[in-house]
C-alpha cells in the first residue's frame, strides 16, 4: 500500500493493497480492492466500490450524489465498479438515485477517456469504450463492447446495444440496436458495425447474417413488425440475429431510424 501523505483517507474506508496520489480524498464507506490506483486530487465518495486493478486518473470524482432534484439524500445508494477499469482525468460517475434502482453499475475492463460521464442508475457492461467527453444520462444501459465516440450524449432511459458504435458528436435519443453504427443529431443508424464485429472475432457467416438482417429491418420499406417476422423466419436460429430481434421487441423508447448515406 502506498498513500501519499497529503491524501485524506477517512476512517471507515476499506482499502486493499492500493496506491493513492497527492491530495486525493477517500471517504468513509468507500471500498477499494487490491491493485486500485487513485490519481492526484481525485475524490472517491463513500458510496463507491472499486474492483481490483481499476485506475482512476487525476481530478476524477466517483460516487457523487445523482444530479436529480428529486433525490432523497437520506436513502443509501451505491456506485459499483468492477475490475480493471480505467477512468482518465476529470471523469465522473454518480451513485444511484432514491427514485431509481439505488445503484449505478459498471462492469469490467472498461475505458473512460477524459471528461466522460456516467449518470445515476446506469448499467454499463464490460469492455465498453467512452471517448473524450462522452456522456450518458440517468437510467441508460450500455451493452458489452459498445463504443461511444467523443462528445456524444445519450438520453435518459435509452439503451445502447452490445457492440454498437456511436460516432463522435452523436446525440442518441432512442435505442441503438446491437451490432449497429449510429451517428448524427438526432442519431440515425448507418449500417452494421463490421469493424467492431471483426475485432470481436465474429465468424464471417454471422456478419453476413447480420448484414442481411439489417437490410430487412432498416433498408427495405417494410413495416417493422413484418420485417422482424421475416428475419425471425430466415435467421432465427442465429443467436446474434435473435439478440437483435429481442432488443427491438423490448424497446420502450423506440429505436433510432435508418439514415441516408
Amino acid at each position: 500500500m502506498a498513500i501519499h501523505p497529503t491524501a485524506m483517507v477517512e476512517p471507515g474506508a476499506r482499502l486493499g493493497d492500493v496506491q493513492v496520489g497527492p491530495y486525493a480524498v477517500i471517504e468513509a464507506g468507500a471500498v477499494l480492492a487490491d491493485g486500485v490506483q487513485i490519481g492526484p486530487h481525485s475524490v472517491i465518495h463513500g458510496t463507491t466500490s472499486l474492483g481490483e486493478g481499476t485506475a482512476v486518473g487525476a481530478h476524477s470524482v466517483l460516487g457523487g450524489l445523482p444530479q436529480d432534484r428529486k433525490h432523497d439524500a437520506s436513502v443509501p445508494t451505491r456506485l459499483l465498479i468492477g475490475q480493471n477499469n480505467v477512468f482518465r482525468e476529470f471523469t465522473s460517475a454518480h451513485a444511484g438515485s432514491s427514485g431509481g434502482t439505488l445503484v449505478t453499475t459498471i462492469g469490467d475492463d472498461n475505458y473512460f477517456m477524459a471528461n466522460s460521464h456516467v449518470a445515476h442508475d446506469c448499467v454499463v457492461g464490460n469492455n465498453v469504450m467512452f471517448a473524450n467527453s462522452a456522456a450518458i444520462a440517468g437510467h441508460v444501459e450500455v451493452g458489452d463492447g459498445a463504443v461511444l465516440g467523443g462528445l456524444c450524449a445519450v438520453h435518459q432511459y435509452t439503451r445502447i446495444g452490445r457492440l454498437a458504435m456511436l460516432g463522435g458528436g452523436a446525440m442518441a435519443a432512442q435505442d441503438v440496436p446491437p451490432f449497429t453504427i449510429a451517428q448524427g443529431d438526432r442519431a440515425r443508424l448507418f449500417g452494421v458495425n463490421i469493424t467492431g464485429l471483426k475485432r470481436a472475432g465474429f465468424d464471417v457467416d454471422v456478419v453476413r447474417v447480420l448484414k442481411e438482417a439489417w437490410r430487412m429491418l432498416f433498408v427495405r420499406e417494410l413495416p417493422r413488425r413484418t420485417a422482424i417476422g421475416h428475419v425471425q423466419e430466415q435467421f432465427g436460429d442465429c443467436p446474434e440475429a435473435a439478440e437483435l430481434l429481442a432488443f427491438l421487441r423490448s424497446s420502450k423508447r423506440g429505436v433510432c431510424r435508418a439514415g441516408v448515406a
